[in-house]
């Protein structure tokens, strides 16, 4: 057994940002564990040069990174088995943060009937596959969704002298970020099917195309040779549902606070764990802020009870998702229906704390960002906060 002042587990944007801003401060041995070979984040996503950087500052501020190591499960309430080259070894912290990001769910998991051919990928198989090992991918490719990581896969395609015939979505509009150039010349150039949903892939062998189901009933048949699903993560949460944290049913990822504390003293959670999935600047954000809070709980805060926050339909989540009564925080979180100007209204037992119309349009798969300064008006010995919105 072996003992680190800040165990942080997940070498991603997040985890190095915080591990880089709490070894700078004079926080005692931190220490980073990755189950990759390279830290920076998941080689499937993420920019290995840009992940190299980050991995490189955190080690220069005095983080210990250790890669290829991962972690198993719990053996105390700040204790974790870990298993890597030099064998089985646990590990006690004084602070342990989950930065453990999140993983895309594979075709079987959305429940698309047809064989399995090949052709057939995810976002981050493309990526691998292209970026990691230079294959061949094919000739005339659909992409299954219309976000920002989908036209990632678009640009990828094309880098890969793939045709792309369309982009699908069972929405009624993109999802992308309207302020990424690259992104606005994607949609200028790809057609956009919208209201459509693939319910079938067809070929044997090889991917001979996707069947189509529209809103109003039709059915359509793409001919294609490859199909990408992009787009579906969820929270890579096993290792907090392992240590019996509480997790939140919206995000699916821990419950926390404002201080990005969870439901066991001690342990942090930061980053795409929470909710999937924001980008690496929003996570590199959110990992150097929780800093400061991992410092304040080594130098002895104490643990506050905490409130849940609670959102209705059409909102999926929000995040943080619980307060405490000395939380100064903002709030992301997200929609299932295209919401124009939509009107937040923030209440406690029926007292209204906060309302907000935000500008613009409020998208599924695209962040809401929430002003918190409301929190101070909160009731610590009340009920839930609840957050809703409608169309404004």
């Amino acid at each position: 057994m072996r003992s680190v002042d800040v165990l942080v587990v997940g070498a991603g944007p997040a985890g190095l940002a915080i591990a880089g801003r709490l070894a700078a401060a004079g926080a005692g041995r931190v220490e980073v564990l990755d189950r990759e070979t390279t830290a920076g984040g998941a080689p499937r996503i993420r920019r290995p040069r840009a992940g190299r950087r980050r991995a490189g500052a955190a080690e220069r501020a005095g983080a210990v990174v250790r890669t290829g190591v991962t972690a198993l499960g719990w053996s105390g309430p700040l204790a974790l088995d870990t298993v890597g080259a030099g064998g089985h070894e646990t590990i006690t912290a004084r602070a342990v943060v989950l930065a453990t990001g999140a993983r895309e769910r594979p075709r079987t998991a959305q429940l698309v009937a047809g064989t399995r051919p090949a052709g057939v990928y995810t976002t981050g198989e493309l990526l691998r596959a292209v970026h990691g090992y230079g294959q061949r991918i094919g000739e005339r490719a659909v992409v299954v969704g219309a976000e920002g990581v989908s036209y990632l896969a678009v640009a990828t395609l094309r880098t890969a002298g793939v045709a792309v015939t369309a982009m699908v979505t069972d929405l009624p509009r993109h999802q992308a970020s309207a302020v990424r150039a690259a992104e606005t010349r994607l949609r200028r150039m790809i057609p956009l099917l919208t209201d459509a949903t693939v319910t079938e892939l067809l070929g044997h062998g090889r991917l001979s195309g996707v069947r189509l189901r529209h809103r109003d009933g039709r059915t359509t048949t793409l001919a294609c040779d490859t199909v990408v699903f992009t787009g579906d993560f969820v929270p890579d949460q096993e290792l907090a549902r392992r240590g019996g944290l509480a997790l939140d049913p919206g995000t699916r990822g821990p419950a926390v606070d404002g201080a990005f504390r969870t439901s066991r003293e001690g342990v942090f959670a930061v980053g795409n764990v929470l909710h999937a999935v924001e980008s690496a600047d929003a996570v590199t954000r959110e990992g150097e802020h929780a800093a400061r809070h991992v410092r304040d709980h080594l130098a002895g805060e104490p643990w506050p009870s905490t409130l849940p926050v609670l959102v209705e339909p059409p909102l999926r989540w929000i995040a943080p998702n619980r307060l405490a009564p000395a939380d100064a925080c903002g709030f992301v979180l997200r929609t299932t229906e295209v919401l124009p100007r939509p009107l937040l209204t923030v209440t406690q037992d029926g007292r209204v704390l906060h309302r907000q119309e935000l500008p613009g349009t409020a998208v599924p798969n695209r962040p809401v960002y929430v002003v918190g300064h409301w929190v101070v008006s909160v009731d610590p010995l009340g009920g839930p906060v609840r957050v809703t919105a409608r169309r404004g």
